[in-house]
Protein backbone atom coordinates (compact mmCIF):
# COMPACT_ATOMS: atom_id res chain seq x y z
CA UNK A 1 0.00 0.00 0.00
CA UNK A 2 1.28 3.62 -0.86
CA UNK A 3 2.72 5.02 2.15
CA UNK A 4 1.12 8.80 1.56
CA UNK A 5 -2.39 6.57 1.64
CA UNK A 6 -5.35 6.97 -0.87
CA UNK A 7 -6.90 9.96 0.52
CA UNK A 8 -4.99 12.36 -1.01
CA UNK A 9 -6.49 14.58 -3.98
CA UNK A 10 -3.09 14.77 -5.60
CA UNK A 11 -3.44 14.45 -9.49
CA UNK A 12 -1.37 12.91 -12.28
CA UNK A 13 -0.62 16.18 -14.02
CA UNK A 14 0.90 17.45 -11.30
CA UNK A 15 3.02 14.65 -10.33
CA UNK A 16 4.23 14.52 -14.11
CA UNK A 17 5.15 18.55 -13.74
CA UNK A 18 6.67 18.56 -10.36
CA UNK A 19 8.31 15.38 -11.01
CA UNK A 20 9.08 15.10 -14.00
CA UNK A 21 12.77 14.56 -14.70
CA UNK A 22 12.51 11.96 -11.72
CA UNK A 23 9.25 10.40 -11.85
CA UNK A 24 7.44 10.92 -15.62
CA UNK A 25 9.69 7.93 -17.04
CA UNK A 26 7.74 5.08 -15.36
CA UNK A 27 4.10 6.18 -16.80
CA UNK A 28 5.75 6.05 -20.29
CA UNK A 29 7.79 2.81 -20.19
CA UNK A 30 6.49 -0.71 -19.06
CA UNK A 31 8.48 -2.80 -15.59
CA UNK A 32 11.76 -3.34 -16.44
CA UNK A 33 13.58 -6.54 -16.40
CA UNK A 34 14.91 -7.05 -12.61
CA UNK A 35 18.85 -6.88 -13.07
CA UNK A 36 20.82 -10.18 -12.53
CA UNK A 37 22.94 -11.02 -9.77
CA UNK A 38 25.64 -10.21 -12.44
CA UNK A 39 24.27 -7.13 -13.32
CA UNK A 40 26.41 -3.87 -12.62
CA UNK A 41 26.02 -1.31 -10.23
CA UNK A 42 24.18 1.21 -12.73
CA UNK A 43 22.07 -1.37 -13.74
CA UNK A 44 20.88 -2.36 -10.08
CA UNK A 45 20.77 1.52 -9.22
CA UNK A 46 18.53 2.36 -12.34
CA UNK A 47 16.28 -0.13 -11.47
CA UNK A 48 16.08 0.48 -8.02
CA UNK A 49 15.27 4.08 -9.19
CA UNK A 50 12.71 2.87 -11.50
CA UNK A 51 10.86 0.63 -8.89
CA UNK A 52 10.87 3.81 -6.16
CA UNK A 53 9.59 6.14 -8.89
CA UNK A 54 6.95 3.57 -10.00
CA UNK A 55 6.12 3.29 -6.17
CA UNK A 56 5.27 7.53 -6.07
CA UNK A 57 4.07 7.57 -9.48
CA UNK A 58 1.05 4.05 -8.35
CA UNK A 59 0.51 5.88 -4.92
CA UNK A 60 -0.72 9.79 -6.54
CA UNK A 61 -2.22 7.39 -9.86
CA UNK A 62 -4.82 5.88 -6.75
CA UNK A 63 -5.10 8.28 -4.69
CA UNK A 64 -6.89 10.80 -7.86
CA UNK A 65 -9.53 7.74 -8.49
CA UNK A 66 -12.48 7.36 -7.22
CA UNK A 67 -12.91 4.86 -4.34
CA UNK A 68 -14.07 2.03 -7.45
CA UNK A 69 -11.36 2.47 -9.54
CA UNK A 70 -8.64 2.46 -6.82
CA UNK A 71 -9.81 -0.96 -5.33
CA UNK A 72 -10.05 -2.49 -9.17
CA UNK A 73 -6.21 -1.22 -9.65
CA UNK A 74 -5.01 -0.98 -6.04
CA UNK A 75 -2.98 -4.96 -7.33
CA UNK A 76 -1.92 -3.82 -10.57
CA UNK A 77 2.02 -3.97 -10.56
CA UNK A 78 3.13 -0.62 -12.19
CA UNK A 79 2.05 2.91 -13.15
CA UNK A 80 2.11 2.25 -16.69
CA UNK A 81 -0.37 -0.60 -16.42
CA UNK A 82 -2.76 1.10 -14.62
CA UNK A 83 -2.74 3.74 -17.10
CA UNK A 84 -2.90 1.37 -19.58
CA UNK A 85 -6.33 -0.36 -17.76
CA UNK A 86 -7.76 3.05 -17.81
CA UNK A 87 -7.04 4.54 -20.83
CA UNK A 88 -8.86 0.32 -22.02
CA UNK A 89 -11.64 1.44 -19.63
CA UNK A 90 -12.48 4.67 -20.78
CA UNK A 91 -11.44 4.78 -24.58
CA UNK A 92 -14.71 3.11 -25.61
CA UNK A 93 -16.77 6.22 -23.17
CA UNK A 94 -15.05 8.96 -25.38
CA UNK A 95 -15.86 7.21 -28.33
CA UNK A 96 -19.24 7.15 -27.92
CA UNK A 97 -19.42 10.71 -26.36
CA UNK A 98 -17.83 11.98 -29.31
CA UNK A 99 -19.97 10.12 -31.25
CA UNK A 100 -22.94 11.67 -29.25
CA UNK A 101 -21.34 15.08 -29.98
CA UNK A 102 -20.65 14.71 -33.76
CA UNK A 103 -24.38 13.81 -34.06
CA UNK A 104 -25.70 16.50 -32.16
CA UNK A 105 -23.32 19.27 -34.23
CA UNK A 106 -24.73 17.80 -37.53
CA UNK A 107 -27.82 17.48 -36.65
CA UNK A 108 -28.18 21.30 -35.35
CA UNK A 109 -30.59 23.92 -37.12
CA UNK A 110 -31.03 27.19 -36.84
CA UNK A 111 -35.07 27.91 -35.57
CA UNK A 112 -36.89 30.46 -37.54
CA UNK A 113 -36.68 33.51 -36.03
CA UNK A 114 -34.17 32.48 -33.03
CA UNK A 115 -30.38 34.68 -32.91
CA UNK A 116 -27.46 34.04 -35.04
CA UNK A 117 -25.77 34.51 -32.51
CA UNK A 118 -27.23 31.79 -29.98
CA UNK A 119 -27.00 29.75 -33.40
CA UNK A 120 -23.21 30.43 -33.76
CA UNK A 121 -22.26 30.03 -30.07
CA UNK A 122 -23.96 26.51 -29.39
CA UNK A 123 -22.09 25.59 -32.40
CA UNK A 124 -19.04 26.80 -31.74
CA UNK A 125 -19.68 24.88 -27.66
CA UNK A 126 -20.02 21.67 -29.43
CA UNK A 127 -17.27 21.86 -31.75
CA UNK A 128 -15.06 22.98 -28.32
CA UNK A 129 -16.20 19.66 -26.70
CA UNK A 130 -15.58 17.73 -30.03
CA UNK A 131 -11.84 19.00 -29.26
CA UNK A 132 -11.68 18.30 -25.79
CA UNK A 133 -13.26 15.08 -26.72
CA UNK A 134 -9.89 14.46 -29.18
CA UNK A 135 -11.48 15.28 -32.33
CA UNK A 136 -9.31 16.84 -34.66
CA UNK A 137 -10.86 19.50 -37.30
CA UNK A 138 -8.93 22.19 -38.47
CA UNK A 139 -9.88 25.99 -38.10
CA UNK A 140 -11.11 26.67 -41.62
CA UNK A 141 -13.34 23.38 -41.29
CA UNK A 142 -14.47 24.61 -38.22
CA UNK A 143 -15.73 27.70 -39.57
CA UNK A 144 -17.29 25.94 -43.24
CA UNK A 145 -19.37 23.77 -41.17
CA UNK A 146 -21.11 26.87 -38.83
CA UNK A 147 -21.52 28.90 -41.82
Amino acid sequence: MCPLGVGFSFQLDYFADVYEDNYKFVITEGYPQKPDEDATDDQVKAYDKWVKADEMARCYILASMANVLQHQHQSIGSAYDMLESLKDMFSEKNHAAKQTTMKAFLNTKMAERSSVKDHVLKMMCLLNELEVLGAVIDKESQVEMVL
